[in-house]
């Protein structure tokens, strides 16, 4: 009784969230995801005619991530997006109460990256402020298996980067999180905008005030990071610290 007491607690995570350093690393969310959809967005908007390219929009986003882990990760873990914070919820990584406060800060920062776009950049929002949206000719249900597929994708690559009984894999993370988000938004930005990121597509929505397809852009990025989670702990996560990591190619 006193192991599941304890395991109850952690799920939980009361005392984690109840610590003073835990407001430093609900800002480090904050402020993290209100950076990655002002800078990431203003990669979306047209100028002179000349509209950005999937490559252009994808190097911006990888390559905001991998800057955002270098600064963040030490001191949030630098989720970013409610997708990852549910995903590692999911395979014991991440406490309950830590997820919900992560994903309300992640939010709300979204929100203020999308007003503060709208304010600067001349003529975004008639633009969209990079919203995400299906292609005309994507039904909603390849939207969200094509969401759920590139986050999966995602939420597989943080858990196994972030494995501490992984030796090959440290220091890797920043770029290894940024070209997988790089080479996601090469393949899904044709398809649905490649949101991966469930705050990202919730910014542009609430500040334009439109909701269209939004719910998309929550149940598949979950969808997929669960599934992530669930298999990286059932198969994938290492049982023990690597001495000595050896692979053949």
């Amino acid at each position: 009784m006193g192991k599941g007491w304890k395991g109850a607690k952690d799920f939980v995570g009361m005392e984690e969230v109840t610590k003073v350093d835990f407001l430093v690393m609900m800002f480090g969310e904050a402020l993290g995801t209100f950076l990655l959809v002002l800078i990431g967005c203003a990669s979306c908007i047209t100028w002179s005619n000349n509209p950005p390219t999937v490559v252009h929009i994808a190097f911006t986003f990888g390559l905001a991530v991998a800057s955002l882990a270098h600064v963040l990760g030490p001191i949030s873990g630098c989720h970013v997006n409610p997708a990852v914070s549910i995903g590692l919820l999911v395979s014991g990584n991440c406490s309950f109460l830590k997820t919900l406060c992560y994903v309300v800060c992640q939010c709300c920062g979204a929100i203020a990256g999308s007003a503060v776009l709208k304010v600067l950049i001349p003529g975004a929002p008639t633009q969209g402020l990079g919203a995400t949206n299906l292609a005309p000719s994507v039904t909603d249900s390849q939207g969200i298996f094509m969401e759920a597929i590139v986050t999966f994708l995602l939420v597989l690559v943080v858990h196994a980067v972030t494995d501490p009984k992984r030796t090959d894999t440290k220091g890797w993370a920043p770029m290894a999180i940024g070209l997988t988000i790089t080479v996601a938004h090469m393949a899904a930005v044709p398809v649905t905008g490649s949101s991966m990121n469930p705050a990202r597509t919730l910014g542009p929505s609430v500040i334009l005030g439109d909701w269209k397809n939004l719910w998309i852009y929550w149940i598949g990025p979950i969808l997929g990071a669960c599934v992530a989670g669930i298999l990286y702990k059932l198969a994938f996560k290492r049982k023990k610290e690597d001495d000595e990591a050896s692979y053949d190619f």
